[in-house]
């Protein structure tokens, strides 16, 4: 039995040889597809990256200490309220992380404003965010990057390097009208990539009375003294009559503020692949029924030798599926150097606001391309496989 099998795969891999050897007979339908199964990948995974990118703009810098409360049954930031006495009952509940200055809480105002983008000189939504004293200890991960931090009590804002890049007007040294105030940009900071980059902010002390929120905010982000703590505090403040909240930590929160656009890009990849998939799997069969005609004599005598139907129906698969993985990895390969990384923006369905990002071509959708481009090789050399196999060996060697 083991002999038997190992003569069959030796067979598979000889006829498999010899039909690799013979490409360059017929380079033309060839490279038509193996570049048109490139093309179909590249597409696929730069699509893909789009959406890859801004879920990790949302996501990558969510911490498993870190809480958000929001109004009970708020959905965003956009529709939640809390008033000030509000913000110290949270600030004090249990759970919450201490710092020198006291709790690690920070309340925080969420405006949204227009602004020019430098590239069409169109205005789009930006975030504008009044934050307190300790935003900076809460969000460890926002760094300064140029210039200095906003004077509390002044129309100061600091700026994402994100936001920066996208909308004209915010230089360090710029003053920028918003409103009925004129702002003077006096920093620019990052966030390792984090939403936080598309964003403006100032004191929330200013911006309240800018925009006549009175003594309200919108959310509170608590750093918890461990991820072990959110239990107690989330149960503390739901329980609380005086409160009316709702709790989630904060990876929750952004993976849901990711789900619309990472769906909808995912769905367009994926039709806007099918359809260049379509064409790609026609190369493919034109290519290997090519391959079959030109080499029926010498099929037919790898038979009448005594090779079996099989190996030389599954060479002919075996060498659609190798075309397919060279063009898979030709086209993930121009995607990787012709989108990772690039900047830019759109629109974050769920808070109305441009989140700035760069896009993120990562392992997982290089797999996907070449089990894509896998999909097109196995329909492309399926039919004309089968073909190969009823091909008459008297028939053939005849002609």
């Amino acid at each position: 039995m083991m002999r038997t099998r190992f003569q069959w795969l030796r067979q598979v891999a000889l006829v498999t040889r010899f039909s690799l050897l013979t490409i360059s007979e017929r380079r033309g339908s060839v490279m038509a597809s193996v570049f048109g199964i490139a093309g179909v990948v590249a597409v696929f995974v730069g699509v893909l990256s789009i959406g890859q990118g801004f879920r990790y703009a949302l996501t990558n810098t969510a911490s498993p200490d870190t809480a958000l409360v929001l109004r009970s049954g708020a959905d965003t930031e956009m529709t939640s309220g809390l008033g000030r006495e509000d913000t110290r009952i949270i600030a004090d509940a249990p759970g919450v992380a201490k710092g020198a200055d006291g709790p690690l809480a920070s309340p925080e105002l969420f405006v949204i404003i227009n602004l020019p983008k430098r590239a069409t000189g169109t205005d789009a939504n930006v975030a504008f965010r009044g934050v307190e004293a300790r935003a900076l200890e809460v969000h460890r991960h926002v760094r300064l990057l140029h210039g200095r931090v906003f004077r509390r009590g002044h129309n100061e804002m600091m700026v994402g390097r994100g936001a920066a890049a996208q909308f004209t007007g915010l230089d360090v040294g710029s003053r920028i009208e918003i409103g009925r105030n004129v702002w003077d940009v006096v920093g620019i900071f990052e966030a390792q990539g984090g939403m936080e980059e598309s964003e403006i902010w100032t004191d929330a002390a200013v911006l309240q009375p800018a925009y006549r929120r009175g003594t309200s905010y919108q959310s509170v982000l608590v750093k918890l003294a461990a991820p072990e703590e959110f239990g107690s505090f989330k149960t503390f403040l739901t329980s609380d009559p005086r409160l009316n909240v709702k709790v989630l930590r904060q990876a929750e929160y952004y993976e849901g503020q990711s789900v619309v656009m990472t769906r909808l890009i995912f769905g367009l990849g994926v039709l806007i692949a099918s359809l260049m998939g379509v064409g790609a799997v026609f190369g493919a069969l034109n290519t290997m029924y090519t391959a079959v005609s030109a080499r029926t004599r010498e099929m037919a005598t790898l038979r009448a030798l005594g090779f079996g139907g099989g190996p030389v129906m599954l060479s002919v698969l075996l060498e659609s599926l190798i075309l397919s993985w060279v063009g898979g990895g030709l086209g993930g390969g121009l995607a990787y150097f012709a989108f990772n990384g690039y900047q830019t923006a759109t629109l974050n369905y769920q808070s109305f606001s441009q989140v700035a990002f760069a896009f993120a071509v990562t392992p997982v959708l290089l797999v996907q391309g070449i089990v894509w481009a896998s999909i097109m090789g196995f329909i492309g050399g399926l039919f004309p496989a089968f073909r190969a196999l009823r091909l008459p060996i008297a028939t053939s060697l005849r002609n």
